[in-house]
């Protein structure tokens, strides 16, 4: 798709043509995004071209900011960044309350606000729930496809959140030879959830609900930890093949995965250090990163070196790909005349 082809500067609302200017604001809400048709593939593909992209030193990502109240009782983040493929500036908040409660009682919401940096106009506000949804299991199979041991046929995701819902349609996106799809999760409403989308996306596949998540991790080629804090999953690295992949996106493996790997590789060094520190030894310090994500999709760095090796991966998000997707998911949205146009600078 060309620019011109998805530039949506000018589009259809109700029958009337609606120009952007600079001083309204089209407003995408949670059901707008949600109604987006977008397929497995597409996302991964806008999320590996925006690692790609930062690579090259045409993408600009710096370091989040974060405000956390010493009880630990809520998380509010800010994040800036420039997509330099799609010519994108972007402004990203993440704020959530509750991480003491339950999932049903916490409060939780980010919003992105996109600009168009060639035209100097802002493109669209959007609730961000749904890009982070699609980004982050995105981002775990593409480190799946680039770091597992050759010839890994079985995927253990641990966690049925948000983050779990969708991580298997994603891995076989990437890696459409895995044969066997375990799950380990102890909500049964978020177990049906991840039967439901594994079932949408890749019909008749099964999907085997372990509960000795030991047995599972020992069978286990690739392992993706998408858990809560609360979660009694804890895998250890002794539990693990000897050239197991170790992905981890929120809980459910232990630190001595990540010790005791041959190899390290992170989407950011940096955010790791700042964001993984509930890994660290005892000594509170992180292993050394041996390889950043974005220079092993440009192929400056390798992943894997050795098919016997042993590989933890840290998935943490980075703007870029949240304003690659998120722009893309505008695209779609404001050519379906979707959103409200809000005048917010008259």
């Amino acid at each position: 798709m060309t620019r011109a082809q998805a530039d949506p500067v000018r589009i259809r609302v109700e029958g009337d043509p609606v120009r952007h200017d600079d001083k309204t604001l089209r407003i995408l809400s949670t059901s707008d995004v949600a109604g987006i048709d977008i397929t497995l593939t597409d996302v991964v593909s806008v999320v590996e071209q925006a690692y790609r992209t930062l690579a090259e030193g045409r993408s600009d990502n710096p370091r989040k900011l974060t405000v956390k109240p010493d009880d630990d009782h809520s998380v509010a983040y800010a994040m800036l960044g420039r997509d330099g493929e799609r010519k994108v500036v972007a402004v990203k908040t993440s704020y959530k309350y509750g991480l003491h409660e339950d999932r049903e009682r916490q409060h939780y919401y980010t919003t992105l606000t996109l600009y168009d940096d060639e035209t100097g106009l802002p493109v669209a506000m959007l609730d961000c729930g749904r890009v982070g949804a699609l980004r982050t299991p995105a981002v775990s199979a593409l480190l799946a496809r680039e770091l597992a041991a050759p010839g890994s046929r079985s995927a253990l995701v641990i966690g049925t959140g948000t983050q779990g819902r969708l991580a298997l349609p994603f891995l076989l996106t990437t890696l459409p030879d895995l044969k066997r799809l375990m799950l380990f999760g102890t909500h049964p409403d978020g177990i049906a959830a991840v039967r439901e989308e594994l079932e949408r996306h890749f019909p008749g596949r099964d999907l085997e609900v372990v509960s000795d998540l030991r047995e599972a991790a020992e069978e286990a080629d690739i392992v993706l930890a998408t858990a809560g804090p609360n979660t009694p999953a804890r895998v250890e690295a002794d539990w693990l093949k000897p050239a197991a992949l170790c992905v981890l996106v929120g809980y459910g493996i232990a630190p001595s995965t990540l010790h005791r790997a041959r190899r390290v590789i992170a989407t950011s060094a940096a955010q790791m250090q700042v964001t993984g520190i509930d890994m660290a030894d005892r000594e509170g310090r992180l292993p050394e990163v041996d390889a950043e994500f974005p220079d092993i999709l440009a192929g400056r760095m390798s992943g894997r070196t050795d098919a016997g090796q042993s590989i933890f991966a840290y998935n943490s998000g980075l703007v870029v790909t949240d304003i690659a997707l998120g722009h893309r998911l505008a695209q779609l949205a404001l050519a379906q005349g979707l959103g409200t146009a809000v005048p917010l600078w008259k």
